[in-house]
């Protein structure tokens, strides 16, 4: 294994992500601060009661959209919901959240913004309407209301100096996480014994990669992978479809868990749903190949 060009692949990676999170990351700080969303909350509230959630829920729903799970949990906290409600809303979220950034990342590995929202928003409506079918008895919970602190700020200079100090500390982690990852990576390549099923092995580890630690540095092996000739297009479709709809999973859960969410039923329904949608799609991507053959072919 060359350390040199390992590390430096790494580096790489890293940078990548670190250009489209950070700003993203500071930007969606001061949305949050000016409540921003709030305006245009009413445009998801019909999709509120068609989850068996409170019109207020809504506000939850569009900072979870478009900020992060933090700010979307912030404001769903002082609800009274129901163990089931917590449960529809974090398989809900689990699936479609920060789409801004995680969007412009999954651009970054060839899989277009149109797709991801579309994909995201309509997957976690389905599985989420899916999950209000489950007998209210069959939810197990533990509600704790005083596990969130939502944050407070006396000032946007405030906010920015804290909101630049996470974004540091972020940084940090992408760098450390990405780098030992791709190192890992490059090992595993290395061994005799794999050597012939390296595509598989890129497959698998992305996908693991994504499934616990999520999107932002799952997305960073896959742009590395990307670069070789381990993954081909339909591979990374199928991993970024995957990932899409089961990313991040035990951390995104507990979130929820704390507040009321069921951990079993969240965890099971986003990752039965990921393998049937993602091999759906991954037909519909099959079939559309071959008719652009068909047409190159005649």
């Amino acid at each position: 294994m060359n350390f040199k060009k390992t590390l430096n692949s790494s580096f790489k990676s890293a940078w990548i992500i670190l250009k489209l999170v950070i700003p993203i990351y500071i930007l969606a700080e001061i949305l949050f601060y000016y409540n921003t969303l709030s305006y245009v909350s009413f445009l998801v509230e019909p999709f509120t009661s068609i989850l068996g959630l409170p019109k207020e829920a809504s506000l939850s729903i569009i900072s979870g959209m478009f900020l992060n799970l933090y700010a979307a949990v912030a404001f769903a906290a002082p609800l009274d919901m129901t163990a089931q409600q917590w449960t529809v809303l974090a398989v809900f979220l689990g699936i479609c959240h920060s789409l801004v950034v995680e969007s412009v990342i999954m651009k970054k590995i060839g899989l277009s913004n149109t797709y991801s929202y579309l994909l995201r928003f309509i997957a976690g409506l389905i599985v989420a309407y899916i999950t209000t079918f489950i007998p209210a008895n069959y939810f197990i919970s533990n509600i704790n209301l005083d596990a969130f602190e939502e944050k407070s700020y006396d000032s946007l200079i405030s906010l920015l100096q804290v909101s630049s100090y996470n974004a540091f500390i972020l940084s940090i982690k992408i760098i450390a996480l990405i780098t030992a990852l791709i190192f890992l990576m490059d090992f595993i390549k290395t061994r005799d014994f794999i050597q012939k099923s390296g595509k598989n092995i890129s497959k698998s580890f992305s996908i693991l990669v994504g499934i616990f630690l999520g999107i932002t540095y799952g997305a960073g092996i896959l742009i590395e992978e990307a670069k070789g000739t381990n993954l081909s297009k339909k591979d990374i479709f199928f991993i970024g479809t995957f990932l899409m709809i089961c990313h991040a999973i035990i951390e995104d859960t507990l979130l929820f868990v704390i507040f009321g969410a069921d951990f079993t039923i969240v965890i099971a329904i986003r990752t039965i749903a990921a393998i049937i949608i993602s091999y759906l799609m991954l037909y519909f991507y099959d079939k559309r190949q071959e008719v652009r053959v068909s047409k190159q072919g005649i």
